[in-house]
């Protein structure tokens, strides 16, 4: 559920030639004096509140949006109409943050708000995009040593290619077909409703039961904020789940590392390099797990730089760790009920199907595989001999190209 760059981990991959350094990772509960069963109990609870926190923040966003907007969410978002700029305004959200998932679940918000879905798509494919910037920043630590570097490098920016070629392929597809969201609005109406079937009742009486619980608190907030005028009431609604969602992502992340990063260390050694179909699924078993995709692409990169993995390993791990990602925005849609929770629904289903389609196809063809690890492999040399490559890379893809296009497009 969080993406943010990983703190510690159980253990963490020393340089060739060195041994591995085991580091313990704290509860914030243990500093309270809490132990033993009374300590995993309270990780676990903590792990619920979490949760509860980040729908009711989901559900205050949408709400907000509403206040704010009224009638009006398109032209609020006429600027990013054009796809393209929809895309950079995810990957850039995404990258600031640190968290696709804060990206994901905001969107979810936003789409039950009143956002277009043809705005919300590109802004989701972009989060996949920007949620890379993490592992590749983790690999810059090993810029001393030219061959880790160059081993790191090419294990980090895979993940980038791979999804760069995503959408080069399926952003202009969904613009001329609209198959994302055709096939999304089917599943969302499909499971949700009351004449969807079995599924269907039972998504929708989570969802019932979820909102229940989450809008006395969310009613809560709003009120506190109803002293505000007008759209300045809707503002601080947004911009209170939104500073919730990050507050509550970085608490999730410590407690499920805690609670699940050692059993996720066994997933990931027992089953990379068993072959792509077992990368895939250990690397998406793996982040729902720690609920980080950055965590666990970022907890390869010390492995890639030491050689313990090769690059063709930790490629499908990747793969799966973009599946794996997508439960957070799922889970952000019960926040919302009825209307607004087919959309929302629909919003989470887009994310899923996306990636999901990206790994048939990117992963699945066998010509189309070998581009991101040709793409990386070749990065990681040019980086390897000169590291302004490596920081013309992330200013560039993350922070540059985005703010030029956005900058062009306003102007025009």
């Amino acid at each position: 559920m969080t993406d943010v760059l990983p703190q510690a981990s159980v253990t963490s991959a020393a340089p060739a030639g060195t041994t591995d350094r085991e580091v313990r990772l704290v509860s914030p509960f243990e500093r309270l004096g809490l132990s033993g069963r009374a300590l995993r109990t309270a990780n676990w609870l903590g792990v619920v509140v979490g949760v509860y926190v980040l729908i009711t923040a989901v559900e205050l966003i949408g709400s907000g949006f509403k206040v704010a907007t009224g009638d009006t969410a398109e032209s609020l978002f006429a600027f990013a109409s054009n796809p393209f700029v929809a895309l950079m305004v995810g990957v850039l959200f995404t990258a600031a943050t640190q968290s696709s998932s804060t990206t994901t679940s905001v969107t979810v918000g936003l789409v039950a708000g009143g956002l277009p879905m043809s705005i919300a798509i590109p802004m989701l494919m972009g989060a996949n995009v920007g949620t890379t910037l993490t592992n590749t920043l983790v690999s810059l630590g090993m810029a001393r040593d030219k061959e880790s570097f160059r081993r790191a490098f090419s294990a980090a920016t895979v993940h980038d290619f791979y999804n760069l070629i995503a959408v080069a392929i399926f952003l202009p597809l969904e613009l001329a077909t609209g198959f994302l969201e055709k096939s999304s609005a089917w599943l969302a109406d499909a499971t949700s409703g009351s004449d969807g079937g079995f599924v269907a009742t039972v998504f929708s009486g989570l969802g019932t039961a979820v909102d229940a619980v989450t809008q006395p608190l969310a009613d809560a907030i709003a009120w506190s904020t109803s002293f505000l005028p007008g759209a300045w009431h809707g503002v601080a609604m947004i911009v209170l789940g939104i500073a919730l969602i990050l507050l509550v992502i970085n608490w999730l992340g410590r407690l499920l590392k805690v609670l699940m990063v050692g059993r996720a260390a066994e997933v990931l050694h027992s089953s990379v390099g068993r072959g792509p179909l077992t990368g895939i699924a250990s690397g998406a078993a793996m982040t729902v797990m720690v609920q980080s995709s950055s965590t666990t692409t970022s907890l390869m990169i010390p492995l890639a730089g030491s050689g313990t993995f090769s690059l063709k390993q930790i490629y499908p791990f990747t793969v799966g760790a973009n599946i794996g990602t997508t439960i957070t925005a799922l889970i952000a849609a019960f926040a919302f009920t009825g209307a607004e929770g087919t959309l929302a629904l629909q919003a989470a289903f887009v994310h899923v199907l996306f990636n999901v389609f990206a790994a048939l196809v990117v992963f699945g063809l066998p010509l189309l595989r070998q581009l991101p690890l040709r793409g990386a492999t070749w990065l990681g040399n040019v980086a390897a001999t000169n590291k302004l490559w490596a920081a013309a890379w992330v200013l560039g893809v993350f922070v540059g190209i985005p703010l030029a296009l956005i900058g062009v497009t306003a102007v025009l």
